[in-house]
């Protein structure tokens, strides 16, 4: 008999919790398996553990939550406040990357040229980069096109940042709108990207902006 057949559930629970303390950066299920010695078959068992220990910590100081597949424990969000300590910050984003980012995840993957036909301009090599080094973006691979361009898509850093579970929780433009984060002056850029891209001829475009 293995040990994943033999460890007792309570005991599962304590070792997937004091992995996932001890973890620097979220780990997924299958990860937490193949620390915990299970082999690739042990996620099926540590999702149920998984599973208590997030509502073993609903309502407390700290939570269990999952982002994109991996999970971590964080501050309730009501408390972060007295927690929060003096650190770099990521200096603001232009509105072209603003733009670009927004573009990436409704339509990723998605190429340079894709989205310079969405946005109807040219995209400086320093938007994708500062959204490359901020870890909210990566380079996903290459279309299987002539030219084979590079694809891009977003990361897990960028779904815990936003808090999201995944790209599914990504709000409509109607949500946006009765939130009150809409600019009436934006609306014809997010309606752009929320629907479908548009045909273009990308080395024709305008200049980007900044």
């Amino acid at each position: 008999m293995s040990d994943l057949e033999i460890t007792p559930p309570d005991d599962l629970v304590r070792a997937v919790e004091a992995t996932l303390f001890a973890a620097e950066e979220p780990l997924s299920a299958e990860q937490l398996a193949l620390h915990l010695g299970f082999g690739d078959k042990g996620a099926v068992q540590v999702r149920p553990a998984l599973a208590e220990l997030k509502g073993h910590y609903e309502g407390r100081g700290v939570q269990l939550v999952e982002r994109g597949g991996r999970w971590h424990f964080e501050t309730a969000p009501d408390l972060a406040h007295l927690l929060r300590r003096e650190k770099e910050e990521l200096r603001r984003l232009s509105r072209a990357a603003t733009e670009v980012l927004a573009i990436v995840a409704y339509h990723e993957p998605v190429s340079r040229a894709e989205i310079e036909a969405i946005r109807g301009v040219q995209t400086a090599k320093g938007t994708l980069d500062v959204l490359l080094e901020a870890g909210w973006v990566r380079v996903a691979g290459r279309r299987e096109v002539p030219g084979r361009p590079v694809i891009y898509a977003t990361t897990a850093v960028f779904l815990d940042h936003f808090g999201l579970a995944s790209l599914r929780e990504l709000p409509g433009i109607d949500e946006l709108r009765a939130a009150g984060l809409l600019d009436p002056v934006d609306e014809d850029m997010i309606e752009a990207v929320l629907g479908p891209p548009k045909t273009g001829r990308p080395d024709t475009a305008e200049a980007d902006p900044d």
